[in-house]
């Protein structure tokens, strides 16, 4: 990993539908350009420990927060009414104005967890944009992929799920359930809902070498916000569906460079994803770490080491 910096510019850019996408631009102004993808949906950039995995002195490195989280505005909670118009396609827009906004010509993308997904979507739009791709937990927002993580993965941990498909419809799918909670008029029961998809998602990445106790979320406004956020993703399957749906496209993403880097013991986020993603992208290359599970330190630590060897295939000029 290399050393801690900070930005150097940022700012809100105003979408037409009245977001407000907030970028952050750090590295070198002459680097080759790089956009980081954070997951969730709705997590956020963070205090920035992703720009460690950019070598500064190479890449332009680019941030944002999806529109409604993190810095963005307004977030998801405070605007449900547009709730709907908060998609993949819309994210994806949002990173083409963030672009031309900065007068990049193309970038390479890293993505984690969700953020894979994403980086996924907009290279299948905007091919001619993308050097490279670098995703570490790699999703890619299958509809199987979110009835396991929500359902299947429920026979090992048979107490938790009892309590937290408790009251879903009979038939019905437990994340459509909880989107629909998120979204009621009583903000107790809003609360209610955000606190046990908390409990849940805490309790999925317990096995996780690298987990410790206690919520995912310890701020209830930005838990419940994430809530509201992964739960309308994942009831809409992503936004990704038919011809938008990503490993059956995968083939379209052949003359772009790609590392796949996951851990075997994900049990949120079962390897079989990436190797269905690997063998349908031609040129891809898939790392799997056997001792960490979604997103150690050493799956960041191969992330680093391969943003740095495609930042080895251009000269930047590391003056300011």
């Amino acid at each position: 990993m290399h050393a801690p910096i900070e930005p150097f510019d940022s700012g809100l850019l105003a979408r037409p539908d009245g977001n407000r996408i907030y970028w952050e631009v750090s590295g070198n102004p002459r680097g080759r350009p790089a956009l980081y993808l954070h997951g969730g949906p709705g997590s956020g950039l963070g205090p920035g420990g992703y720009r460690r995995r950019f070598d500064p002195d190479r890449y332009l490195i680019v941030g944002i927060d999806q529109r409604g989280c993190g810095r963005s505005i307004p977030w998801a909670i405070d605007d449900l009414v547009a709730l709907d118009e908060n998609t993949t396609q819309a994210i994806v827009g949002d990173i083409e104005a963030v672009r031309e906004r900065l007068g990049i010509e193309a970038w390479l993308l890293h993505g984690v967890s969700w953020g894979s997904t994403l980086a996924l979507a907009y290279a299948l739009a905007h091919p001619d944009r993308v050097t490279e791709l670098v995703l570490t937990a790699v999703t890619t927002g299958s509809r199987a992929e979110i009835d396991w993580i929500t359902e299947g993965v429920g026979a090992i941990f048979p107490e938790a799920w009892e309590r937290f498909s408790r009251g879903t419809p009979p038939g019905g799918r437990v994340v459509e359930h909880y989107a629909r909670l998120l979204r009621d008029r009583d903000p107790a029961v809003r609360a209610a809902a955000a606190d046990g998809w908390d409990e849940w998602e805490s309790t999925h990445i317990s096995l996780d070498p690298g987990w410790r106790p206690g919520p995912l979320h310890e701020d209830a406004r930005q838990r419940r916000n994430f809530a509201t956020l992964v739960t309308h993703y994942w009831a809409n399957d992503c936004f990704l569906t038919g011809a938008s749906e990503v490993i059956p496209s995968a083939g379209r993403l052949a003359g772009i460079p790609g590392v796949l880097i996951h851990g075997r013991r994900d049990i949120s986020g079962p390897s079989i994803t990436p190797w269905l993603l690997h063998r349908a992208w031609p040129g891809s290359v898939l790392e799997i770490v056997e001792e960490e599970g979604h997103g150690g330190p050493v799956e960041m630590e191969r992330t680093t080491a391969a943003i740095d060897g495609f930042g080895q295939r251009v000269r930047a000029d590391p003056t300011p």
